[in-house]
């Protein structure tokens, strides 16, 4: 049987008439009487009495009507489930990002997309932009945002957003100049392999012809708050966010080398075959909305 066939024949009984169901319906009485036709023949019970112009349920029909409300009503709450989805009126968002966007850039636009669409959970794993990139593929989040290029033909990447790297010491002596052997020198600290952060730097000292293997690092650690707290306490020097380190270079507990590393991109991370959700399709019209 089917939802339409429940659909006619509660309207039939409600009203005990064909002419007036079919109206209420705006279908035809033939459909009406085919609907009722058809479920009288499939299962060999009778409906409904047929009294000269009236008709009257049958025992069967009484039995009949709440299960089939009941259907209907079930119905109308799965689909309203899907409308609330569809509309954000209930859900749950899964982002994952790497390290500086979660802590930094990425906030801001959470309080908005909460306050825009409350009745969305927001789920946030915080991870290294390998690690989030793993989990995209796997399908474990709607949606990542992380800070390097991703290797993977499974998954669409795109620019998202913009940042710049800072390369910084506890010391306010500053070098005139940054070349290739004052770089070669410094002793490093440095964020972990698998870091977007570090693969951008490692990009941007190829350009001056220096191989990550040539640095003197004596310390890798495997957070923003660790490099910086770490050179703070003069390990060394380091490349971090410019998000990362404002806060304390305005402090003057740090000092930014004169030396511009360009700036860099973050990027949206989507699995090619999966479902684009629309609470991912949200969050991102409002990462689009705030970088114009």
């Amino acid at each position: 049987m089917t939802l339409e066939q429940l659909r006619l024949f509660i309207a039939v009984a409600e009203r005990e008439h064909v002419t007036a169901a079919s109206r209420a319906l705006n279908v035809t009485q033939s459909a009406v009487s085919a609907a009722i036709a058809t479920l009288e023949e499939r299962h060999g019970v009778k409906l409904f009495h047929r009294v000269g112009r009236g008709i009257r349920l049958t025992e069967a029909g009484r039995l009949f009507l709440p299960e089939a409300r009941a259907v209907l009503a079930r119905a109308s709450a799965a689909e309203a489930v899907l409308e609330e989805f569809s509309g954000l009126k209930r859900g749950t968002l899964r982002v994952v990002a790497s390290q500086t966007i979660a802590a930094y850039w990425l906030p801001v636009t959470l309080v908005a997309f909460r306050r825009k669409y409350p009745h969305v959970a927001v789920e946030l794993a915080i991870t290294n932009t390998e690690e989030a990139a793993t989990r995209v593929r796997d399908g474990e989040v709607d949606l990542g945002i992380v800070e390097a290029i991703v290797d993977d033909p499974a998954l669409a990447q795109w620019p998202i957003g913009t940042d710049r790297l800072t390369i910084i010491q506890a010391s306010p002596c500053l070098p005139d100049a940054v070349d290739a052997q004052w770089l070669r020198a410094a002793i490093w600290v440095m964020r972990e392999p698998g870091s977007g952060t570090r693969a951008t730097l490692e990009h941007n000292l190829r350009q001056f012809g220096i191989e990550p293997a040539e640095l003197n690092v004596s310390l890798v650690l495997p957070s923003n708050e660790g490099v910086r707290t770490a050179i703070e306490a003069g390990a060394g020097i380091g490349a971090l966010s410019s998000l990362v380190v404002t806060p304390a270079l305005h402090a003057g507990t740090l000092h930014a080398v004169p030396q511009a590393l360009g700036i860099r991109s973050f990027y949206g991370l989507r699995h090619k075959e999966r479902y684009r959700s629309p609470a991912a399709e949200a969050l991102l019209s409002l990462i689009a909305d705030r970088s114009l």
